[in-house]
C-alpha cells in the first residue's frame, strides 16, 4: 500500500489501484495519520482535529468505528493491509516507510542530492484537500518550505524559477537560483534586473538590504566571473583497488553531511578516497565538483586566511577583487560540492573558512581531508582505515581476498612484469601486508622494490624498512615519496610535549591504557596529548580505553628514542610498570572478569617485559612477572604459554612449582619429577595446585595427601578461597570413587564459599560437581541445567577451557539421556575448542562422548577407532588416566558386537584392574557386568551378575535406562546356563574384588 500527500491526499494498492475511501471523516482521519508520518497520535487528539467542539455522542466509539472502516477499507483493496493502521497504548499509528509515502520518499531524495527525481513527485499542494484544516497546517508549511529549498538546489528551467519567483518575491535563495539561471542562459542584464526587483521589495516590504551572499552574487554577474559548472578532479592513473566499501560508506555519508571529513594517519589513502567518492557523487551538484589541494597553505604564510581564500579562488577559477571574499565565495558555491585535501597543517583556519561559507550557501557541501577533524557542529567525522590485512592463520585463498594483499600485488605486478601472488609467494606477501599494516601508500612504495629485492627479500629487510622504502614514485608529493618523509610530515606539525609523548609510546607492544601511558612517558595529564594526537591520526585509539601506534609509526619513534638516548630508560619504565600491574591483578574473586579483560589487552606487553628482564638478567623481576599471571594464564587455558615463560626462571621455586602443574596438565612425563623437585617448598597454594592438575594423571592417592595438607594450611591461614579450590578438587575425587554423600557435600561446601567471594572460576568448578552428582543420581534434567548455567557463565566471561568442559559434560549427560545426536552435537563443539585450548583433559571427555553416541547408533568402526586411540593416549602415561576403565569397556562392548569375544573379554578384565586401582565401585560394576557378557562360562557370568547387581542396590548406583542394553544381553546369555539363580544368588553375596578372583583363578 502506498500513499501520497504531495497534492490531494490519496492511496493505492502495490499495483497502482486507488483506493475507495468513503466519508469525509474517514479520508480526514487518514491525512491525519499521515501528518504524523507514522508516530502514534493520542485518540483524544484525533477526536478534536476530527470533530472539533461538534462531538458525536460517544466520541471514543465513533473513532473507533472510523478506524475500522479505514481498516476495511485498506483490507478490501489489498488483503492484509488492514494491519497498516495500528493501535498501543499511545494511540493509532500508520504503518509507513519512504517506499510507502510521497512525502517520505522526497525528503530522501533531496537528502541525496537528487533535487530534480525528487520534485517529481510533487502533484500539486501538500495535503491539497486537507491545507485549511488545523492538524495539517504545521506538515503543509514544512513540505512546502522543503519543496523551495529542492527547488533552489535543483537544475530548474529559467521559466520554472521565473513562476516560483513570482510566488515567492522575497525568497532570496529562489531569487539567487533564477539570477544564475538567467546569467548561464546568457541573459546577464536579466539576471542584474532580478536582483534590482528583490532589492527594492525587501526595502518597500521589509526595510532590509539584500544578504552579503546575493550582493556577492550579483557582483559576478557584474565582472562576469559566476563559474559555470566545474570539476577539476585529476584523472587517477591507477585503479583505486580495495576501497569499494568505503566509497559506498562516503557516498552515502554524502547523502546528509553538508561536512565530511577523512581522518586517517599519513598514507592511509585519505586523498585517493576522497576523489574516487567525489568522483562517484558528481553528478549530484549542479554547479560540479571542484579540489581545493591545500599542501602548499603552511602555517607560515603572512596570512593564512588569505593563503586559504587564494586556494579556494584559484581553484574555482575567480580572480581576487579583494573585496568581501567569502561572501563573495559562498555566492558563487550554487550546488556545489568543496573538496578540501591536506588540512591539518592549517586547520583552525580552514575550520573558520568552511564554517563562514556552509552558513552562507545553502547549496554547498564540504568533503574535507584532514589528519584531524575540523571540530565544527554538524561535521561527520570518517576514520579511514588501512586496507584489509590477513590474518596469521590465514589460508593462501583468504589471503589472496585482503585488500591490502590485492593493493601490494597489482603495483608489485606493474613494477615487476610477472610477479603474482603464489605458493612461493603468499607467505611472504602476507607477512610483508601485516608488517606494512596494511597503509596503501607503505605498500605502493615496497611494491616498487620487487623488482630490485623480490618479496622474500622486501621481508628480511623490514626492520631497516625506512632506508628500505626510501623512494617512491616521482609524481607523488614530496612527502609522499618516501614512508620516512610521509612521518615526518605529521612529527613537524607536532608541539614538543607531543612529540615527547608519541616516542615514548613506542616502546608499548600493540597499544596500552592511559594510565600505562602516564607511567612510561612521566607525564600526569597524558589524557589530554593522547586525546591531542588522536585527532592527528598518529594514535588510533582502541575499543575507548586503550591507544596503540601503527607499526611503522612505531618504527619511526623507535628511531627517535635512540637518537635522543631514551630508548633504555624508556624500556625500563615499562618493565617496571607491568611487573607492578601483573601483580596488582585481582583474579581471585569478585574482580576475577575485569582483570581478565585488562590482562588479555596487555598480553603483548606482558610478553614483551619478560623478554627485557630475562635478557637483560633481571630475573628478581622475571621471578615476580610469571608468578603473577600463572593463574592468568590457567584461566585463559594458555598452558605452552605459560609454561615457555615459567622455563625461563630455571632457579625459582615458585616458577617451578607452577611448572610442575602445568606439565600435568600438558601431559607431559616429567610432571612427577619436577613435582617432587620442589614439592617441598611448594605452600598451601602451590599443593594444590599440584594436586588440582595432577588429579587427571591418576596419582589419586598423593593427589588426596596434597589436598589434606593444603586444606589445613588454608583454614589455619584463613583463606577461604584455597578452601573452596580443596572442596571443589575433592568432589572431583568423589567422582572418581562415585562416594555421592562426599561429592554432594564438598561441592555444597565449596559453592557456598565461592559465590560469597564472587569468584566465577570457583562458582564454575563447584556447579560442575553439582551437576556431576545429579548426572550420577539420574536426576538428568538439573545435571542438564546446572551445566547450561555453567556454560553461559564460562562464555559470559571467557573461560574457554571451562566451557569446553561444560559443552563435554552437557555432551555426557545427553548420552545417559539417550539423545545422541544432541550429544554428537555438544561433543563436537566440545572438541573444537578443547583441541584449541590444549585442554588434553577435556578432549578425551569430548572423544568419549562422540564414542559412546556413534556406538548407540550403529556406528562401530567410528566407535572403535575412538577408543582405540583414547586407550593408546592413555597407556603412554607413566600413571594410568582417570577414563581408561570406561573406555576399556566401551570399546570391549564394541568388540562383543562385533563378535570379537576374547578381544571383549580381555578389553574388561584391565579395566577392572584400573578400576580397582582408583578403588573405584562403579567401574568395577561396569567391568563385571562386560565380563558376564562375553564370557564363555554363563554360570561364571550369573555369578558376576549377581555381585554387580548386589553392589549397585547397596552402594545406590544408578543404570540409566540407556546402559540397560548391555546388561541385558549379559542377563539373557546367563540366564539359559544351568543353575543361573543359585549363581547368581551366590554372587549378591561377594565383594567386586572377591567375584574377579574367581575369573583370575580360572
Amino acid at each position: 500500500m502506498r500513499f501520497g500527500v504531495l497534492g490531494p491526499v490519496t492511496a493505492w494498492t502495490d499495483a497502482g489501484t486507488p483506493v475507495v475511501i468513503q466519508g469525509l471523516k474517514v479520508r480526514a482521519l487518514l491525512a491525519d495519520l499521515l501528518v504524523h508520518e507514522g508516530r502514534p497520535v493520542p485518540a483524544d487528539r484525533l477526536i478534536d482535529h476530527l470533530w472539533g467542539s461538534e462531538l458525536p455522542g460517544n466520541p471514543s466509539a465513533t473513532l473507533s468505528a472510523k478506524v475500522s472502516q479505514l481498516r476495511r477499507a485498506f483490507e478490501d483493496a489489498e488483503p492484509g493491509s488492514r494491519s497498516l493502521v495500528r493501535s498501543g497504548p499511545a494511540g493509532y499509528s500508520l504503518a509507513l516507510d519512504s517506499a510507502a509515502c510521497d512525502a517520505l520518499r522526497f525528503r530522501e531524495l533531496a537528502a541525496a542530492g537528487a533535487f530534480e527525481e525528487a520534485l517529481e513527485l510533487w502533484r500539486g499542494p501538500a495535503y491539497a484537500d486537507f491545507g485549511d484544516e488545523a492538524f495539517a497546517e504545521t506538515a503543509v508549511a514544512r513540505l512546502t518550505d522543503e519543496r523551495l529549498s529542492a527547488c533552489e538546489r535543483a537544475d530548474l528551467s529559467v521559466a520554472e524559477l521565473s513562476d516560483l519567483v513570482r510566488e515567492h518575491p522575497l525568497r532570496e535563495g529562489l531569487r539567487a537560483a533564477h539570477m544564475r539561471a538567467l546569467y548561464r542562459a546568457g541573459r546577464q542584464s536579466e539576471a542584474l534586473e532580478s536582483f534590482d526587483q528583490v532589492r527594492s521589495l525587501l526595502l518597500e516590504e521589509l526595510g532590509l538590504d539584500p544578504s552579503p551572499s546575493l550582493v556577492a552574487l550579483q557582483q559576478s554577474i557584474l565582472t562576469q566571473e559566476l563559474p559555470h559548472a566545474r570539476n577539476n578532479l585529476p584523472a587517477q592513473v591507477t585503479e583505486l583497488i580495495g576501497r569499494d566499501d568505503a566509497l559506498a560508506d562516503v557516498a552515502v555519508a554524502l547523502d546528509t553531511a553538508r561536512l565530511l571529513t577523512l581522518t586517517g594517519p599519513g598514507g592511509v589513502g585519505k586523498t585517493r578516497l576522497a576523489l574516487g567518492a567525489a568522483g562517484a557523487v558528481a553528478d549530484r551538484f549542479a554547479d560540479g565538483v571542484v579540489l581545493v589541494e591545500l599542501a602548499a597553505v603552511t602555517p607560515d604564510a603572512l596570512s593564512v586566511s588569505n593563503a586559504l581564500t587564494d586556494a579556494v579562488q584559484a581553484a574555482l577559477d575567480l580572480r581576487d577583487t579583494g573585496e568581501a571574499i567569502v561572501d563573495r565565495l559562498a555566492a558563487v558555491m550554487g550546488s556545489r560540492l568543496l573538496v578540501l585535501d591536506n588540512c591539518e597543517q592549517v586547520v583552525e583556519e580552514v575550520a573558520v573558512l568552511v564554517d563562514r561559507l556552509l552558513a552562507a550557501a545553502p547549496g554547498l557541501q564540504v568533503l574535507a581531508t584532514s589528519r584531524e577533524p575540523l571540530g565544527l557542529a554538524g561535521e561527520v567525522v570518517w576514520s579511514v582505515p588501512p586496507l584489509a590485512i590477513p590474518s596469521i592463520d590465514s589460508g593462501p585463498d583468504a589471503v589472496g581476498e585482503c585488500s591490502a594483499v590485492q593493493l601490494f600485488v597489482a603495483r608489485a605486478a606493474a613494477a615487476s612484469r610477472g610477479f603474482a601472488l603464489t605458493e612461493e609467494t603468499v607467505a611472504d606477501v602476507a607477512v610483508l601486508c601485516r608488517r606494512l599494516d596494511g597503509i596503501p601508500l607503505a605498500l605502493e612504495l615496497a611494491a616498487t622494490r620487487v623488482r630490485a629485492l623480490g618479496v622474500h627479500g622486501l621481508v628480511a629487510r623490514l626492520d631497516d624498512r625506512f632506508r628500505l622504502l626510501a623512494t617512491g614514485h616521482r609524481g607523488a608529493a614530496p612527502r609522499q615519496q618516501t614512508l620516512h618523509a610521509m612521518i615526518d610530515w605529521s612529527w613537524e606539525l607536532l608541539d614538543p610535549a607531543e612529540q615527547s609523548v608519541l616516542q615514548r609510546l613506542a616502546v608499548h607492544a600493540d597499544g596500552c591504557t592511559a594510565e600505562a601511558a602516564a607511567a612510561v612517558c612521566g607525564e600526569d595529564d597524558v589524557l589530554d596529548v593522547l586525546v591531542r594526537l588522536v585527532d592527528r591520526s598518529l594514535v588510533v585509539p582502541v575499543d575507548g580505553t586503550r591507544f596503540r601506534l601503527l607499526e611503522s609509526v612505531t618504527a619511526y619513534c623507535i628511531d627517535k628514542l635512540q637518537g635522543s638516548g631514551e630508548l633504555e630508560d624508556m624500556r625500563q619504565r615499562h618493565l617496571t610498570y607491568y611487573v607492578s600491574l601483573a601483580e596488582a591483578a585481582r583474579l581471585f574473586g569478585a574482580e576475577q572478569s575485569r582483570w581478565l579483560q585488562l590482562l588479555d589487552d596487555d598480553s603483548a606487553n606482558f610478553r614483551t617485559a619478560l623478554d627485557r628482564a630475562v635478557t637483560t638478567g633481571q630475573l628478581d623481576l622475571a621471578e615476580r612477572l610469571v608468578d603473577a599471571l600463572a593463574w592468568y594464564w590457567f584461566l585463559r587455558g594458555r598452558h605452552l604459554e605459560a609454561l615457555r615463560s615459567l622455563e625461563a626462571v630455571p632457579g625459582s621455586a615458585r616458577a617451578g612449582i607452577w611448572r610442575a602443574g602445568y606439565l600435568y596438565l600438558l601431559g607431559r612425563p616429567e610432571a612427577v619429577a619436577e613435582r617432587d623437585r620442589w614439592i617441598d617448598a611448594a605452600d598451601a597454594m602451590g599443593q594444590w595446585w599440584i594436586a588440582y592438575a595432577a588429579s587427571d594423571a591418576g596419582d589419586l592417592a598423593a593427589c588426596q595427601a596434597l589436598l589434606d595438607s593444603a586444606l589445613k594450611r588454608f583454614e589455619a591461614d584463613g583463606d577461604q578461597w584455597g578452601v573452596g579450590a580443596v572442596l571443589a578438587a575433592r568432589a572431583k575425587h568423589a567422582h572418581v570413587r562415585a562416594d555421592l554423600p562426599a561429592l554432594y557435600d564438598d561441592a555444597c561446601r565449596s559453592i557456598a564459599i565461592f559465590r560469597e567471594l564472587g569468584d566465577r572460576w570457583g562458582v564454575l568448578q563447584a556447579t560442575s560437581w553439582f551437576g556431576a552428582h545429579a548426572e550420577l543420581v539420574g536426576d538428568f534434567d538439573e545435571a542438564e541445567r546446572l551445566h547450561l548455567e555453567g556454560l553461559a557463565a564460562a562464555e559470559e566471561i571467557g573461560l574457554w577451557p571451562e566451557l569446553a568442559s561444560e559443552l563435554g559434560m552437557l555432551g555426557w549427560t545427553s548420552i545417559r539421556q539417550g539423545r545422541y545426536d544432541v550429544a554428537r552435537s555438544y561433543g563436537e563443539r566440545a572438541v573444537r575448542l578443547a583441541t584449541e585450548q590444549g585442554q588434553r583433559a577435556t578432549q578425551a571427555l569430548a572423544e568419549i562422548v562422540l564414542a559412546f553416541a556413534a556406538r548407540r547408533t550403529g556406528e562401530l568402526d567410528e566407535a572403535s577407532e575412538r577408543l582405540q586411540a583414547l586407550i593408546d593416549v592413555a597407556r603412554r602415561q607413566h600413571e594410568a588416566v582417570l577414563y581408561l576403565s570406561l573406555v576399556l569397556d566401551e570399546l570391549g562392548f564394541v568388540r562383543e558386537l562385533q563378535g570379537r569375544l576374547a578381544d571383549a573379554l580381555e578389553l574388561h578384565m584391565e579395566a577392572f584392574r584400573v578400576s580397582e586401582e582408583f578403588d573405584s565401585l562403579r567401574g568395577m560394576c561396569w567391568a563385571l557386568e562386560g565380563i558376564a557378557g562375553c564370557h564363555p562360562d554363563k554360570t561364571l557370568a550369573a555369578v558376576l551378575l549377581g555381585c554387580t547387581a548386589a553392589t549397585r542396590a547397596s552402594e545406590n548406583y544408578l543404570m540409566a535406562a540407556t546402559e540397560t542394553e548391555d546388561l541385558d544381553r549379559a542377563v539373557t546369555a546367563a540366564a539359559s546356563a544351568p543353575g543361573y539363580q543359585a549363581a547368581y544368588a551366590r554372587g549378591s553375596g561377594l565383594t567386586p574384588v572377591e567375584a574377579f578372583t574367581l575369573l583370575v583363578r580360572q
